[in-house]
């Protein structure tokens, strides 16, 4: 059985965790295998913590996805990959990996992931996650300081700097791969039972298939 490849983009603060977290009650963890782009930040241990700290992680030169792509290719192949894990205290990559095996359903998810054709290529759906600006912004500010521990000064600074231009240089002209936009985020139950239903449907014709 061919697994089911899902994307899932948006904006930081647009609501990916709340769809994807929809997708997990519907079909199950033990169905899934999660591969979220975060994890491929490149590792900046190399570098000053002055540098760090300004550093453009919203382009998307700043993550590895050729690793990533590489690890899609081999869960597809039947193989378990060791995602990286990342220190987004410190911009650094974490010496543990953590095992993950393949799964009737890959879910692709992160702000840059239909910006990159290596991996749009390897979709069988691709979400776009729609959300406001403002609404975005304030997640992004409460989740910073509750689980990144940076100030607003910081938050703000990073927002008008890099967030917010690269937003519109990459991630809003994603939206045009999109074979799914889902406007409110996961406040919206009829786009997300619509989804959900493809994705059985998929799951469906790929068992038939295999």
């Amino acid at each position: 059985m061919h697994p089911v490849v899902i994307g899932i983009a948006g904006g930081s603060g647009s609501g990916k965790s709340t769809v994807l977290r929809r997708i997990v009650e519907a079909f199950g963890p033990e169905r899934i295998a999660m591969l979220d782009h975060d994890a491929y930040y490149r590792d900046l241990a190399h570098l000053s913590q002055e540098i760090r700290v300004g550093f453009n992680f919203d382009h998307p030169d700043a993550l590895e996805t050729e690793l990533m792509v590489a690890h899609l290719d081999a869960l597809l192949r039947g193989e378990t990959i060791p995602k990286p894990t990342y220190d987004f205290v410190h911009h650094s990559r974490r010496p543990e990996t953590v095992a993950v095996a393949p799964r009737p359903v890959v879910i692709i998810e992160g702000i840059l992931v239909l910006a990159e054709p290596a991996l749009v290529e390897r979709m069988d759906i691709k979400i776009f996650v729609d959300t406001d600006d403002d609404i975005r912004l304030v997640r992004r500010i409460r989740r910073d300081i509750e689980e990144r521990g940076r100030s607003i000064h910081a938050i703000l600074d990073q927002y008008e700097r890099t967030v917010r231009p690269m937003y519109l240089e990459f991630v809003e002209p994603s939206k045009r791969r999109a074979d799914v936009i889902i406007p409110r985020g996961g406040h919206n139950r009829v786009g997300i039972e619509m989804l959900l239903a493809r994705i059985q449907t998929l799951l469906e014709a790929a068992e038939r298939g295999s």
